[in-house]
């Protein structure tokens, strides 16, 4: 006869929500508004909390039509992100938002075959917008993550619209089921389909450092790391997680900065040392162009646009 006993174990913090399997561990915290801990077989995957991004270094051709000006208010509205509404669902029945003294009702032996929680994130934007962030476990312990951006009329063009996971050392390799190479909309006719293996976080060596290292139209992403920032922790076994697409195939970049740093750094030789994995889940990436560098602005087609919704889907596994 099958085990039909729930699966999952809830933790109810005062400030977190915290889910447990076998294998894998979840806490998402209700003043950062994010996962801010995900552990797979005792091994941690999250440097910073998980957050939504909407910038990517400005390129050389971004920088020569000024989309830089145009758009700058996309720099500092994904950095300071605030917590607007959050929602709890067991077993898909939504219950009161168990922060404290709320949480005293349950035990430390609660149990769901599933659990969903959303944030609602205020973008510090003019006119302000939103996004909501859905997070769901399910009986397997799989992650769904979905994002759903809501436009706004008046609000410039955006760079990115994404779903950032800052790790917290230098992944050894990543595998993808994939265009080869490099890709972006604009610039992906001579991507091959096929499953590749990509060495370390290649950063391609620009005088000037700038977006790169994105890969469209992806089927599954395999990140692998091999060391943690546990000291107890000897073990130098390479370990993995993997990203799957939900809906559609998805876009993303595996780079060892944030899009901040490779903003700020006007030479790569400013780059700070590489410690950690960033890897971006796009939902939406502005063409590069590349028509010339002194003006010419990217095809009406690979824009962005700030007025209308976007939404997008994936599934860690």
């Amino acid at each position: 006869m099958a085990n039909t006993a729930p699966k999952l174990r809830i933790i109810y913090g005062d400030c977190t929500l915290g889910i447990k399997t076998e294998e894998k561990h979840y806490i998402f915290s209700y003043t950062r508004g994010g996962l801010e801990s995900l552990k797979k077989n005792g091994k941690e995957w999250l440097y910073r909390e998980t957050q939504p991004t909407f910038w990517r270094a400005l390129t050389d051709n971004d920088r020569g039509n000024g989309f830089g000006y145009r758009s700058s208010m996309w720099l500092g509205a994904g950095l300071y992100l605030k917590v607007e509404a959050i929602h709890v669902a067991i077993n898909d029945q939504a219950i009161e938002l168990p922060i404290a003294p709320v949480n005293n009702r349950y035990s430390n032996q609660e149990y769901a075959n599933t659990v969903e929680i959303t944030f609602t994130l205020a973008v510090n934007t003019t006119p302000q917008t939103t996004v909501d962030m859905t997070y769901r476990v399910n009986e397997q312990g799989d992650l769904h993550v979905n994002m759903h951006y809501h436009g706004k009329e008046g609000l410039p063009e955006l760079p990115v619209i994404g779903f950032r996971m800052i790790m917290p050392t230098k992944a050894t390799h990543f595998d993808y089921e994939g265009l080869s190479g490099e890709t972006y909309p604009d610039r992906k006719a001579g991507g091959v389909p096929g499953v590749y293996h990509v060495e370390g976080l290649p950063i391609p060596p620009y005088l000037v450092p700038q977006d790169c290292g994105v890969h469209m139209d992806t089927k599954w992403l395999e990140i692998t790391r091999k060391t943690t920032l546990n000291n107890a922790d000897k073990s130098q076994e390479e370990f993995s997680l993997r990203f799957e697409q939900k809906d559609s195939p998805f876009a993303f970049a595996a780079l060892p900065f944030k899009a901040e740093e490779l903003e700020q750094a006007t030479h790569i030789e400013e780059l700070p040392p590489e410690r950690r994995t960033v890897v971006t889940m796009l939902a939406k990436v502005r063409g590069v162009g590349g028509i010339d560098s002194w003006g010419a602005d990217v095809e009406e087609a690979y824009h962005i646009s700030g007025e209308e919704d976007h939404a997008f889907s994936f599934i860690i596994k």
